[in-house]
């Protein structure tokens, strides 16, 4: 079997970080290897990898097949790229100069683009920071509102409250300032009746002596009768 440029998995559950390795192709995923040619973390956007262009080449040229996800990895790093021109070198097209540059170029303009993504990533992380703080500040708005519309009520109950103990104090006073005025009107016809009756007893003063007269008138009559009958008798 020939030996093959593979990801040897590592890291914890759910966050997986990969060796790239060239190891026997009879070996285990996770066994043995022959050498560590880099890694790849693929918890990071964009994704970071690490890799020996030299020596993964060199294993290119010696037989070693990559894996498919080794495929893309050493393409994305220019790896594969290097190797065909070398092979351009062996066969006389190319001179090592002439395929050193166009290498350094293609490392260049990849290099460029990888930097106009991380900041076009930067930018997008920046807006979707920007947009949570802004529904963030909304929804505190409404929390706040909210508590606002709920304590209001509340404080309308309390103002009602005291505004009724207040009337009821007020009318409790007024039924006392007015309690003395009703019982001096209530006083006031006693004592006139009083005045009224107090002729009532001057005219029976007055009349008692009259009837006393009246009494007393019949018996000088009685006596002016006898002496007028005696002397007849006496005749």
């Amino acid at each position: 079997m020939p030996v093959r440029i593979r990801l040897q998995r590592h890291g914890k559950k759910g966050k997986p970080f990969y060796w790239i390795v060239a190891a026997d192709g009879r070996s285990k995923r996770d066994g043995k290897f022959l050498e560590k040619l880099g890694t790849y973390n693929p918890n990071t956007n964009p994704a970071q990898i690490t890799l020996n262009i030299d020596d993964s080449v060199t294993w290119l040229q010696n037989g070693a097949q990559p894996s498919e996800t080794a495929k893309r990895i050493l393409s994305y790093k220019g790896v594969l790229l290097k190797h065909h021109l070398l092979g351009g070198v062996r066969k006389g097209a190319l001179t090592e100069e002439q395929a050193e540059e166009k290498f350094n170029a293609w490392v260049a303009e990849k290099e460029k683009a990888v930097a106009k993504k991380e900041a076009t990533l930067d930018k997008a992380q920046e807006a979707a920071k920007a947009k949570a703080l802004e529904a963030e500040k909304e929804i505190n708005e409404k929390r706040i509102q909210a508590a606002a519309e709920a304590a209001m009520p509340e404080e309308a109950t309390e103002v009602e409250d005291s505004e009724i103990v207040i009337t009821e104090a007020a009318a409790e006073e007024a039924v006392v300032e007015e309690a003395p005025a009703t019982e001096a009107k209530e006083e006031a016809p006693v004592a006139e009746e009083v005045k009224e009756e107090a002729p009532v007893a001057e005219e029976v003063k007055e009349e008692a002596p009259a009837a006393e007269a009246k009494d007393e008138a019949p018996a000088a009559e009685k006596t002016e009768a006898k002496e007028d009958a005696t002397p007849s008798e006496k005749k």
